[in-house]
């Protein structure tokens, strides 16, 4: 495929951004070769700057749920615009798309909106620990809740492991009263309890991993996790950055019919604009200010373009029907990869919950961030670089997560399966 342009364009951004990039993994590091400078996106693709048209599968890392520049989306943002970017005041549209997440989200009784997923996650343990007046927090080892120095800690083994700093920058003391477990494993977190009674304020996870790769909870993880944070009076925060509106109209706690205390939202909900939430149970949100003594603030907070199109996006998710004609695409794309690894007698393990999905270069199949690490992720970079020479582009990592958007239909679908024909034989012939 044509790269000269990224190519020059990927040089001029080495001198100005670190990597070359202003998010990590979008080096392509972990896969090889250069990113791709691109130019626009229309329903289910992506065209680069090189003139190549690819089938998107990675959609803004999640949020584009209903495909790139769709028209009601756009016309909203256009309208939203013509009255003002930006205002640091109240405005309807922020009743508007509060409502519209509550219809799929009843567990966020409140919400605050913030400008993105980290602010989210760090607000939510922040008011969880005012609301217990407690300071240990609990995190799955695997499981990423965005870049705030708390949340940056790398697991270790054992029963009580405590958390380390996982990035230079991040002093000790940060990370200190940050506790790991494997996720899928209730008898660690059992043990953590037991080793800290009374001092951990909440529980966060994914409640389907979806940053070591889509990993699902496996029977009774989930279930687990709402009766030990009831029994020690612990809160459970879902973080539904990924999972919202993609395992289930009504995230994952709709899927599992878990009721969390607190859940964090992403992107999804802006349409692809800058967005996060927090929300749960009233009296726990009544502790944030002005109304109670916990401070958050944001200047961008509520912006109007992003809750245009955030409730443009909510709303077309209401279509009778849409959400499960995406969801059957994507069993039907997940099933044509594993059919053809099977066919080309390569190890592969391709992991769905709706339209969130993983091929993983593993004979079994992963349920934590151990077995992660066991895939093989040179056998990945073989296969991204494969997909992408055909027209199909994957996260540019063995542990993201593929998304599936309402503008994916047959014809990229087929496309997509006959990619991974195509690239599982190379594979296999070296």
């Amino acid at each position: 495929m044509n790269i000269i342009h990224s190519s020059e364009l990927f040089s001029q951004a080495q001198q100005l951004f670190p990597g070359g990039v202003n998010s990590p993994v979008r080096a392509f590091r972990s896969v090889g070769g250069q990113p791709l400078f691109i130019k626009r996106g229309q329903g289910p693709y992506l065209y680069d700057v090189d003139g190549n048209r690819l089938i998107d599968y990675v959609l803004s890392w999640g949020p584009l749920i209903v495909g790139h520049a769709h028209p009601a989306v756009l016309a909203a943002l256009a309208e939203a615009a013509s009255r003002g970017t930006s205002f640091g005041a109240p405005c309807e549209l922020e009743i508007h798309l509060a409502r519209l997440i509550q219809d799929f989200i009843p567990a966020m009784e409140m919400m605050r909106f913030v400008s993105s997923g980290t602010e989210a996650t760090m607000t939510a343990l922040r008011l969880a620990r005012a609301f217990t007046g407690r300071s240990k927090i609990v995190k799955f080892e695997g499981c990423y809740h965005g870049h705030a120095d708390m949340l940056l800690v790398k697991a270790g083994s054992g029963v009580a492991t405590l958390g380390l700093p996982d990035s230079p920058g991040v002093p000790a003391g940060a990370t200190a009263d940050t506790l790991v477990a494997p996720y899928n494993d209730l008898d660690n977190l059992t043990g953590l309890f037991n080793q800290w009674p009374a001092q951990i304020a909440a529980v966060i996870v994914e409640p389907v991993a979806g940053n070591m790769g889509v990993v699902p909870p496996e029977p009774g993880f989930l279930q687990g996790l709402r009766r030990l944070t009831t029994e020690h009076g612990a809160l459970l925060i879902f973080d539904e950055v990924l999972t919202g509106f993609r395992v289930s109209l009504g995230g994952a706690q709709g899927l599992y019919g878990i009721h969390p205390d607190l859940t964090t939202l992403g992107k999804v909900i802006g349409g692809g604009l800058p967005v996060g939430a927090y929300g749960g149970r009233r009296e726990i949100m009544a502790l944030v200010a002005p109304s109670g003594p916990m401070y958050q603030a944001g200047t961008l907070s509520g912006n109007p373009l992003t809750m245009a199109a955030g409730a443009a996006t909510l709303q077309l998710l209401k279509a009778p029907g849409l959400w499960e004609a995406m969801d059957g695409q994507a069993s039907r794309l997940c099933d044509g990869f594993a059919q053809a690894a099977r066919r080309a007698g390569v190890q592969a393990v391709v992991q769905r919950v709706g339209t969130l999905f993983t091929t993983f270069f593993t004979p079994q199949p992963v349920r934590d961030w151990a077995t992660a690490r066991k895939a093989d992720t040179t056998q990945y970079a073989r296969f991204f670089q494969a997909m992408l020479e055909n027209g199909v582009y994957l996260a540019p990592s063995q542990f993201e997560a593929g998304f599936l958007s309402t503008a994916h239909g047959d014809v990229e679908i087929e496309a997509s399966i006959n990619a991974a024909m195509n690239a599982f034989s190379r594979i296999k012939n070296g």
